[in-house]
């Protein structure tokens, strides 16, 4: 009785492996208990044109101090150093759920994490450097085809001269990249899977030449960017009524100039291909594009004169400016607090005494 015992018991407990085995090469709805560890390696890839537009926007020696005071302005915008990274898994049926979310502090230009995932299908999102920039949001990340970064809306530390109907926001404060990948996951084979992320923010800054101007003072903004990011399908959101991004002043010693800069995602593409979706690969210039007939962006500026006037300058911008671009616009400052600029791809429209006209106030 006792061998017959022994018999059944070494016979259901084979029985026993041989569904456990059977049920983790099934493709079935649950595979929580089927799983390896897999080797993901993250890399960021900053493409820029920084470099090049510093060195052939500003050249005089004058100029060569705001242009580094700018590369030091933006240093922790174009950079490939990534302080956070949020990882999150979808599945690839039904609502899109997350079913796995890591966090890391990466501190590096490229990084290795081990990570448990049990086998299937899976959409991969990764976004880099949003721990830092309390200008932007991480939102509805639960579902892959709904997580989005959106800005978030600020009001400047300083009073500043606006439309009352304008919202306004900060510059971002760190460059921001993500990434997204397919991934399969074999049952019981070693995989490793590299993931490049690709920046999604852009800076502007405007160079003010103010040398025998007399200006008081002066304020800029810039609008006409996206406001979100839909990294699923690397869709940029456009409002009908954009915020205004506050330019920080960038001053340089022995200069004759100062320079107003932003930070904040992309301008729309020019027409007919006006692209939502884009995201930067390594080509051999990828900010060069066509020239819009109408304007894609705008700086606004507000200069008090010596007799305490307000003027206001719009320039129209006919270029777009691309996600990991930084594009300089120059311009000449005049004792009536006007501007000009040689750029035949800007127009430029000037209100002299714009406080009188009662469309403004000073926001305290």
């Amino acid at each position: 009785m006792t061998a017959r015992m022994e018999l059944l018991t070494e016979v259901l407990g084979c029985l026993l492996c041989w569904a456990a085995l059977a049920s983790c090469s099934t493709i079935d709805d649950d595979l929580s208990q089927c799983g390896n560890d897999y080797e993901l390696d993250y890399e960021l890839r900053l493409v820029t044109n920084m470099t090049t537009e510093l060195k052939t926007q500003l050249t005089t020696e004058t100029e060569l101090n705001l242009a580094q005071a700018l590369r030091t302005h933006l240093s922790d915008v174009f950079t490939d150093f990534a302080h956070d990274v949020d990882l999150s898994f979808y599945d690839t049926q039904g609502d899109s759920l997350r079913l796995q979310h890591d966090e890391h502090i990466m501190n590096a230009n490229q990084a290795s994490y081990t990570l448990y995932l049990p086998m299937r299908q899976y959409m991969h999102l990764a976004v880099a450097n949003i721990v830092d920039n309390p200008l932007v949001s991480l939102t509805n990340d639960e579902r892959c085809h709904k997580s989005t970064l959106l800005q978030n809306p600020s009001q400047p530390q300083a009073p500043v001269l606006r439309s009352e109907s304008d919202e306004i926001i900060q510059s971002h404060t760190t460059g921001i990249f993500t990434a997204r990948q397919s991934m399969e996951v074999f049952e019981g084979v070693d995989q490793q899977f590299n993931v490049h992320l690709y920046m999604a923010n852009c800076a502007a800054a405007l160079v003010v030449d103010t040398i025998g101007s007399g200006i008081r003072e002066m304020k800029v903004y810039a609008t006409g960017f996206a406001t979100g990011f839909n990294i699923a399908d690397s869709a940029f959101i456009y409002s009908n009524k954009p915020p205004l991004v506050v330019a920080n002043p960038v001053q340089a010693q022995n200069s004759g100039e100062v320079a107003f800069c932003t930070v904040n995602f992309p301008s729309r593409e020019p027409e007919p291909t006006e692209a939502s979706t884009r995201v930067v690969i390594e080509t051999t210039d990828p900010f060069v594009g066509p020239t819009s007939d109408k304007s894609l962006w705008e700086f606004r500026i507000y200069t008090t004169t010596h007799d305490g006037t307000t003027t206001e300058n719009v320039l129209y911008i006919r270029r777009p400016l691309r996600a990991g671009q930084l594009m300089i616009i120059k311009v000449k400052a005049h004792p009536d607090g006007s501007v000009t600029t040689d750029d035949q791809t800007v127009g430029v429209s000037v209100t002299l005494n714009w406080n009188d006209g009662g469309h403004h106030e000073w926001e305290l």
